[in-house]
């Protein structure tokens, strides 16, 4: 665009350096380009250079172009400063004389020191509204929300990172996000050029709101790309609040419901439309917009000036009809998706990581004293510390332990116990119901959770009916009358489980409500089916709807419709409820087992009659079984490697997780019983560390050997930890792309070598350096049955190398080796050379990308003169020259056994593929020597054609 003004431009320069001279040669290309008079006679004003009569005389000419003449005749009349002065405002005010960047830059105006001592001042309505947008967000997100509402917690001080984790299409590993600069710079992550959406998506509680608040603060203070200058931040359930009837144009959407221009607000939207790069849209919570509206009957829209339904507006933002250019981040809970056009970048969160667990706790507990006794208290827990892996549940479990600190004499003391999600929101209710209690130093507050919940019954009940009646209706914004027609005092709004909705005057001019999470509200459902005598037994099991078949249900659960689809391009049939499937519902149900489970029966004796209890609970246990049968059967197997494999759906995460709420051995045992393969994998199904304590609490029950395949989830340290009581069960086990680190791999080492029974250990794609190899090396030194052994991309050097290799060579049963990606080098691989020599069982070896060279090569390859085990050798990546291929020619000479070498990416050149080649000759055995993206011209491979075994290109 500025290209293109540039050439209309037709720039006269000047071959003097007179600024007068300047103006009088270039007047009509300044005419025809400076639209903002106002900001150039504030200026001269200001500096005294302009009276008040010359700002009279300007602003009586009838038209811009007028006053811009008049301008120039004053200034020129005034001489060389002030014609200097009036450049120095163009240059300095780049926003408001867009069109003339060019020129300036051009002309290499550079100003004297007198004039760059003069002040400017910027009345630009496109500047000032950028100001007033980053004094309003930097307010804003200033403060954390936090469910008490009575606190305020500086997001500079609170925030910690997360795992952020760039995904492909198919929500593959693309590699993690190095800081949130990253998340809209136009390199990293993109999938799709056109794409215009950043999709950012994660469970529930994992921090994807937090994430937005973050770049909000980072915005406001400058940090963002400086071209960025408008940020628009919606919530995705604010658009339900619109009804049918509601029209607006997208300026009304933006200046009437979010920031309004103080000044010439036309000339704002004008900017905004000529330039939509600079402006980042954020709509947060996809997942938790619900609205009856068909937008298949209305037209689409490209028209910023036309009304329309505000939805139409969020579709053709998002797919770029309105503002194409422009940043747009949306964030939804996993499972939902989006149209692959729309999409730019694909971001996963997955929570906490130990480390990020650890400075999280620094934030909160500044204190030693209180951050070691908690940290040692969670260390003895790994139950609690897996579910502090998910931030809001670390946040809740924090804040409890903070307000029983301050209320209780005697150190505070998380639970020693297994401890349920039930239990923390049951914490958090508790505590919560005790802040209405009056405290002193003298007297604490010593009421027991069970009478704190029978006092606090009224309330429960009330926030038990509002969060129903959204829950049936998909709605998590309440209106004051809806809150009123539950009865509630507003005594209890002010408790903090409901909080005021912060976009006012959506749905009129009265104040809205919403609970602080959508998984409150979840819990408070579950609470009223519990609680309400009025709810039958199909009333109770309503949202186990959900629990479908996975032949439908397993699909949707992948993909969920996406509301706009129509407008976004998707010509599919219509979907049922694109809302169908989604984490809340989950939620309630996890939380009615936690409720009725017997474990609460003393709890909730006071609220609701025993019979009324075991009806309930009989009903649901009797579900529950069905429900999992019913999915087990359904879901697709296939024979594997002498195991029948069956391949679970997010579904089943979700059973296992309202199993384990119910505490019960029996039910755990029932349930284990259900699971008729012997090879259960569980891939791609976003399961977290809290999800192993679910997973053990039913695995531990089989009397059989199993193989589990947990690859591609978000379990790390503490999730290994929490599968300990089912590892004297398994064979196999995957556990590849899951953050683990050294800690992690001790647990695995000091419960698998009790054991030995392990055939397979991945451990591909962690965190594990020469300590974890160690241990690794003990495994295979101590497991006499382990075959298969993934170890590529962790961090493994030279060090860890020499012990696996040593490890290596004492099996006599270990089968295939993938050490990928590590750091191996020379020595790492002079060490796996003495593992080969002779090796009685090892058939396949990769140590590509291990960073091996000439030395490293030559080692391999004599040692392989003495091998006839291995069969497939992967030395892709490395730096490998002619010396190595002409060892390796050699070997082939010898080994007739090998045969598949893959020496893909080194540096091997024409003469080194030769000797190969030659070497060939005398061998029968090896089918194909893969020389691919070495030093090796086209022309020169025409040369090996007749070889079929050596594959150049």
């Amino acid at each position: 665009m500025e290209k293109q003004g540039h050439s209309e431009m037709e720039i006269i320069l000047s071959e003097s350096h007179s600024h007068l001279k300047l103006l009088t040669v270039n007047r009509e290309l300044l005419v025809t380009h400076v639209h903002n008079t106002q900001c150039l006679v504030d200026n001269l004003l200001k500096n005294d250079y302009f009276s008040a009569e010359d700002a009279e005389i300007v602003g009586a000419c009838p038209t811009q172009p007028d006053k811009v003449r008049k301008i120039l005749d004053l200034v020129q009349s005034k001489g060389e400063e002030v014609s200097e002065f009036f450049l120095y405002v163009l240059q300095q005010l780049a926003d408001a004389y867009v069109d003339l960047r060019p020129w300036l830059s051009q002309i290499g105006f550079s100003p004297s020191k007198l004039i760059q001592s003069k002040a400017v001042v910027n009345t630009d309505p496109v500047s000032r509204y950028t100001q007033k947008l980053r004094h309003q967000l930097g307010r804003d997100s200033k403060f954390i929300l936090s469910y008490a509402q009575k606190e305020e917690l500086l997001l500079e001080e609170m925030y910690t990172d997360t795992i952020v984790e760039l995904v492909g299409f198919g929500n593959e590993s693309l590699g993690m996000l190095g800081s949130l600069a990253c998340l809209l710079d136009h390199s990293t992550g993109v999938l799709n050029e056109q794409g215009e959406t950043i999709f950012v998506f994660g469970d529930a509680g994992v921090g994807k709101s937090m994430l937005l608040q973050r770049l909000q603060s980072l915005w406001a203070a400058g940090e963002l790309d400086a071209e960025l200058k408008f940020f628009f931040h919606f919530r995705c359930r604010m658009f339900s609040c619109f009804k049918e009837s509601d029209a607006l144009s997208l300026q009304d959407l933006l200046f009437k419901h979010y920031c309004y221009p103080e000044q010439d607000p036309e000339e704002v939207f004008a900017f905004l439309l000529r330039f939509p790069h600079t402006a980042l849209f954020t709509f947060d919570g996809l997942d938790e917009l619900h609205s009856d509206f068909d937008l298949s009957r209305v037209p689409d829209t490209s028209s910023p000036w036309e009304p329309t339904h505000p939805l139409v507006l969020l579709a053709n933002l998002l797919s770029g009809t309105l503002l194409k250019g422009a940043t747009k981040l949306l964030t939804a809970r996993t499972g939902i998706e989006i149209p692959r056009q729309l999409l730019r970048k694909k971001v996963l969160l997955r929570g906490f990581s130990p480390s990020h667990l650890r400075a999280y706790t620094k934030r909160m507990f500044p204190d030693r004293a209180a951050r070691d006794h908690l940290l040692g208290q969670l260390e003895a827990n790994p139950n609690l510390c897996s579910l502090c892996a998910v931030p809001l549940f670390c946040w809740i479990i924090f804040r409890c332990f903070q307000h029983f600190h301050s209320a209780f004499d005697a150190s505070p003391q998380l639970p020693d116990c297994t401890v349920t999600l039930t239990d923390v929101f049951l914490l958090v209710t508790e505590v919560h119901l005790n802040r209405t209690q009056p405290t002193s130093l003298i007297q604490r507050n010593t009421r027991s959770q069970t009478e704190t919940i029978r006092a606090g019954r009224d309330t429960l009940r009330s926030l038990g009916q509002v969060a129903h009646w959204g829950m049936e209706k998909n709605l998590f914004v309440f209106s004051q009358e809806e809150v009123q027609a539950a009865e509630m005092p507003e005594r209890d709004l002010q408790l903090g489980f409901l909080r005021a909705v912060p976009e006012l005057g959506l749905g009129g001019d009265q104040q809205s409500y919403e609970f602080f999470h959508v998984t409150l509200q979840a819990f408070f459902t579950a609470f009223f089916l519990v609680v309400d005598d009025k709810v039958s037994t199909r009333g109770l099991l309503k949202f186990f709807q959900e629990w479908a078949p996975p032949g439908g249900a397993a699909a949707a659960s992948c993909a969920p419709g996406f509301f706009p689809l129509r407008c976004l391009g998707d010509s599919g049939p219509p979907r049922e409820d694109p809302f169908k499937n989604n984490d809340h519902f989950q939620f309630t149900n996890l939380f009615l087992c936690g409720l009725l489970s017997k474990a609460k029966q003393k709890l909730l004796r006071h609220l609701v009659p025993a019979t009324a209890l075991r009806r309930k609970r009989k009903a649901l246990w009797a579900h529950l079984f069905a429900s999992l049968r019913a999915h087990m059967k359904s879901l697709p197997r296939v024979q594997v490697g002498g195991f029948n494999q069956v391949q679970a759906m997010p579904t089943f995460i979700w059973m296992l997780r309202c199993i384990y709420e119910t505490q019960s051995e029996k039910v755990g045992q029932l349930a284990a019983r259900g699971i008729c393969a012997n090879y259960l994998k569980l891939t791609y199904c976003n399961a977290y560390s809290a999800d192993c304590s679910a997973l053990s609490f039913v695995l531990h029950h089989l009397r059989k050997q199993l193989a589990l395949d947990l690859d591609n989830n978000n379990l790390n340290d503490y999730g290994v930890r929490e599968l300990q009581p089912c590892f004297r069960r398994l064979t196999v086990i995957r556990l590849s792309v899951n953050q683990i680190t050294d800690s992690g791999v001790k647990v695995l080492y000091e419960e698998l070598t009790k054991y030995r029974i392990l055939t397979f250990l991945g451990l591909y794609n962690n965190q594990i350096t020469d300590v974890g190899a160690g241990y690794i090396a003990r495994i295979l030194d101590e497991c006499k049955g382990l075959t298969h052994l993934k170890l590529g991309k962790n961090k493994i050097t030279s060090e860890g190398g020499k012990c696996l290799a040593l490890a290596v060579k004492n099996s006599k049963s270990i089968i295939e080796v993938g050490m990928w990606g590590n750091s191996i080098g020379d020595e790492g691989a002079k060490a796996f050379a003495e593992a080969l020599r002779d090796h009685p069982s090892l058939t396949n070896l990769s140590l590509a990308f291990n960073g091996i060279s000439t030395e490293g090569g030559k080692s391999l390859a004599h040692a392989l003169q003495r091998n006839t085990s291995l069969r497939i050798f992967w030395l892709t990546k490395n730096e490998l020259d002619d010396e190595v291929a002409e060892s390796l020619a050699e070997m082939l000479e010898v080994n007739q056994t090998l045969k598949h070498l893959w020496l893909i990416q080194n540096q091997i050149t024409a003469k080194g593929v030769a000797q190969l080649a030659d070497a060939l000759q005398k061998n029968t055995g090896i089918m194909e020597i893969c020389v691919n993206g070495n030093l090796i011209k086209p022309e020169e491979a025409k040369v090996f054609e007749d070889e079929k075994r050596i594959v150049c290109f």
